[in-house]
Parts: structure tokens; C-alpha cells; sequence
């Protein structure tokens, strides 16, 4: 079984930061991708960033240029790196891990975090 627990989030002010982090623990063997979710009330579930086991990134739009994800794949961690964060960034927010191979039987799963909130309000 894999674990994916989150860290890092909280109440900022609009224009602050904040950084995530989400770490993979248990029979691994491999992480295809890990990425960051997004939701809020009445909203959907909508992908933040995500990035590969070699280092490609795929971003939200409404957070291009304003959040960075990073990975250090021999701790299967992924960081959110949140700067210039507005209300609208307001949701609880989720780490994904995508196509995890087990280290015991080869199987190919996905799994989720239990999500961290993240409050961006004066």
C-alpha cells in the first residue's frame, strides 16, 4: 500500500507564499507523475501542476508564471512552491501520484492525498 501525506498549507494573505509538499511512502518502485489538484466549494476538482519522473511540467493557466512544482524523485516528494497567491487560490488542495508500479508485484495504481487547505484572505 502507498501513503501520500501533505504538508504546507494554511492562511495567507493575498500577494503571500506558501510551499507544499506531498511524500510517497510504502511499496514503490517507480512514480510516473505527481501533481497537485485543486478544489473548491461548488467547484469541480481541477489539476494545479503536475510533473514527470524527467522533469515535464504541465501548469493550470491561472497559476502559470506565479506557482512552481519541483520533484525530488529519490524521495518520491513533489513541492508547490505557491508565490502572488490571490482569494481565488482559496480550496483545498490534493497530491496525486500517477502510475505508481509496486515494488511487490509490479502493479500499476494511482493514488490520492487527503487534501490541505490552503486560505488566501486578508
Amino acid at each position: 500500500q502507498v501513503q501520500l501525506v501533505e504538508s504546507g498549507g494554511g492562511l495567507v494573505q493575498p500577494g503571500g507564499s506558501l510551499r507544499l509538499s506531498c511524500a510517497a511512502s510504502g511499496s514503490i518502485l517507480a512514480i510516473t507523475a505527481m501533481g497537485w489538484y485543486r478544489q473548491a466549494p461548488g467547484n469541480q476538482r481541477e489539476l494545479v501542476a503536475d510533473i514527470t519522473s524527467g522533469g515535464s511540467t504541465n501548469y493550470a493557466d491561472s497559476v502559470k508564471g506565479r506557482f512552481t512544482i519541483s520533484r525530488d524523485n529519490a524521495k518520491n516528494t513533489v513541492y508547490l512552491q505557491m508565490n502572488s497567491l490571490k482569494p481565488e487560490d482559496t480550496a483545498v488542495y490534493y497530491c496525486n501520484a500517477r502510475g505508481v508500479y509496486s515494488s511487490i508485484n509490479w502493479l500499476r495504481s494511482d493514488y490520492w492525498g487527503q487534501g490541505t487547505q490552503v486560505t488566501v484572505s486578508s
